[in-house]
């Protein structure tokens, strides 16, 4: 069953690329097939015991934004209670960036590996985790923010939340133009679906990009790696 699943992912995946080529909404016309192999770009397939619902066969929009500011640390962002917060708080810390969704086939596998993750290094490693929920991929984020905020609680998320962004198009927030800026994909900046993932080191460096396809537990060696490094 979990082998049917993975293959019914690939195909999708590869429709997916090859609709994105045909219509011209994300690649150029001289884009390689090689590149259209881009494992971001994967309309969310359900995990093995995953309780959340099917994925769609949506794709979400294409247009990237480049960010103005020279350091991450320079821009803010509206948490999930409506506080304007900097990113300066996470300075000389190692952060994951996520945009999240309630409704998506990847929603409960990375909810769970995201906690554990910050349960397991926060007190000793600091490690920081800022989750942007996000309606843009098939809007499997519908909730508002008090709804997404006890939505997140059944996990027992204690990271931080954003207020609900755009992470692609005209109204990108600023914190994932930077992103997009420092670590760009294949078929282009933009981010393809739920759950991709950024890591920036304690400099605030985006030093790397995970695919949706990525579970959070799969970060640990990386991360085991930014914590070795002195704090900025």
């Amino acid at each position: 069953m979990v082998k049917g699943s993975k293959v019914v992912a690939v195909i999708t995946t590869l429709l997916g690329a090859l609709f994105a080529i045909y219509t011209s909404q994300v690649t150029s016309p001289t884009t390689s097939f090689a590149q259209t192999l881009d494992p971001e770009f994967c309309p969310a397939s359900s995990q093995p015991g995953s309780s959340c619902s099917e994925p769609s066969d949506d794709f979400p929009e294409t247009m990237a934004e480049n960010g103005e500011a020279s350091s991450l640390y320079e821009l803010n962002y509206t948490s999930i209670d409506g506080t304007e917060e900097s990113m300066e708080k996470y300075r000389g810390h190692v952060l994951i960036v996520v945009n999240v969704a309630s409704k998506c086939g990847y929603t409960c596998v990375n909810y769970e590996q995201l906690t554990e993750l910050y349960d397991k290094y926060a007190e000793s490693e600091g490690l920081r985790i800022l989750a942007f929920p996000c309606n843009q991929f098939m809007s499997q984020e519908p909730l508002g923010e008090k709804e997404i905020k006890e939505f997140a609680a059944t996990y027992n998320v204690r990271y931080d939340m954003s207020s609900k962004v755009d992470v692609n198009g005209a109204n990108t927030h600023p914190v994932y133009a930077f992103l997009k800026k420092q670590q760009g994909g294949f078929l282009g900046d933009f981010v393809k679906w739920n759950f991709t993932k950024f890591l920036v080191d304690k400099k605030g460096n985006v030093v790397k990009r995970y695919a949706p396809t990525t579970n959070p537990r799969e970060l640990e060696k990386d991360l085991l790696t930014y914590f070795k490094e002195a704090k900025m």
